[in-house]
Formats: C-alpha cells, sequence, structure tokens
C-alpha cells in the first residue's frame, strides 16, 4: 500500500471481509430466532456476561464502526466509543437487562446501518483511521475483518451451540494473520515470548502454558 491506495489485494481482502461478516451475522441471527427472555439473562462462556451483555456488545461495537467510517468520510479521526470505555460498558450493561425480542432487534437494526455505510462510504475512508480504546490508531482497512471476527467469536461466547469448529475456513484464513501479528503483545511473560519464538524457529518443542490477555 502507498501513503494513496490500497493494492488490489488489500481492496480484495476488504470486500471478502465484509463480505464474510455479513453471512456471519446472519447465521447469528437465525441462530437467536428461538432465544427467550430466560436465555438472554443466561451465562455466556465470557467471564461476567451473560447472554445478553455480548449480544448488546455486538450490537453497540457496529455502532461504533459505523461512526468511524461516517466520521472517517468527512477526514475526522474519532474514538472507537464517543463516552469512551465508561460509556462502552454502561451501554453494555443496560443493554443486557432488555428483554431477548428488543435485544435481537437492537442487533439486527445495527446490522443493517453497518451494511449500509460498508456500501456508502467513499473509497478513500479505507486509507483514515479512528482510535480504539487505548489511543492508538485503528486503520479503517481492518474494520471489516474486525467486525467478522467479532461476530464469530463472539458467536461461540453465547455457548448456544455454535463452536469454533463451525469457523468457516474463509474466516480462519482472512483473520489468523492478524491474530499472530497481535500475538506478542497479548503474552505479558517475556520467558513465553521467548519459548515460543525458539518453537517457531524449531529450536524447542511446542511451549505450554501459555497465558494471554483476555480478547
Amino acid at each position: 500500500m502507498t501513503d494513496d491506495s490500497l493494492t488490489q489485494s488489500e481492496t480484495a481482502d476488504i470486500q471478502r471481509a465484509i463480505t464474510g461478516s455479513r453471512a456471519a451475522t446472519a447465521r447469528l441471527l437465525a441462530a437467536l430466532e428461538i432465544i427467550d427472555d430466560l436465555d438472554v439473562t443466561r451465562p455466556s462462556l465470557l467471564p461476567d456476561w451473560t447472554v445478553g451483555h455480548v449480544l448488546s456488545h455486538l450490537a453497540r461495537n457496529a455502532d461504533s464502526f459505523v461512526w468511524i467510517l461516517r466520521s472517517a468520510s468527512e477526514d475526522k479521526q474519532v474514538p472507537q466509543y464517543p463516552d469512551g470505555v465508561a460509556g462502552r460498558s454502561r451501554d453494555i450493561a443496560e443493554g443486557a437487562l432488555r428483554p431477548a425480542e428488543v435485544i435481537v432487534e437492537d442487533l439486527r437494526d445495527s446490522a443493517v446501518r453497518l451494511d449500509a455505510t460498508w456500501d456508502e462510504v467513499p473509497a478513500v475512508v479505507w486509507l483514515r483511521h479512528g482510535l480504539r480504546t487505548d489511543g492508538s490508531r485503528l486503520p479503517c482497512r481492518l474494520l471489516a475483518v474486525s467486525r467478522w471476527r467479532e461476530v464469530e467469536a463472539h458467536h461461540v461466547d453465547l455457548g448456544l451451540g455454535y463452536g469454533v469448529s463451525d469457523w468457516p475456513e474463509d474466516f480462519v484464513g482472512s483473520d489468523l494473520p492478524h491474530a499472530l501479528d497481535r500475538l506478542p503483545d497479548m503474552i505479558e511473560d517475556a520467558s513465553q515470548k521467548t519459548a515460543l519464538l525458539a518453537w517457531i524457529y524449531g529450536r524447542a518443542g511446542l511451549p505450554s502454558g501459555i497465558e494471554l490477555r483476555p480478547f
């Protein structure tokens, strides 16, 4: 990529991820057609989060990407969540208390807004940035694969029968390079980083017990 253009490969990657995220969202919404008010209060596979928390997070995540993309189309670099981490947490906590029908409809509406935004923003947007919750720059060109990751990973976290073995091969192939890029920052113990690097170089066996920061 140059400073003022994307490569054909990068453009194709964005479109592939948009298509993948749409398909993943459709699978998720189909699975949610049978959930009820009791289901959304059940614990998810994430610590301290119910199914309602996970679904509310996915809705607000979609809205945060709409916010970043539409702001970037005006050449504005904005934080992912206008009210910061505290506002994000508040919205998720309050959203989790709603009836199942309202939660699912909110998720569906947020997905529609994001779908429209993917198509409507000008191509120059993919060269611009938003800001992550830690203040670092978030490239807009990574938003599509990030959304795909959010939907696929959190569908598993719902504990409703969708597992990692259900992840499409195209998703794994698209996101694995990004996951590997983030891996060093997710390992806090320097000795564990050394053990992993030694294994990659064929100088040691596969390390066990590596601890990662939460996704």
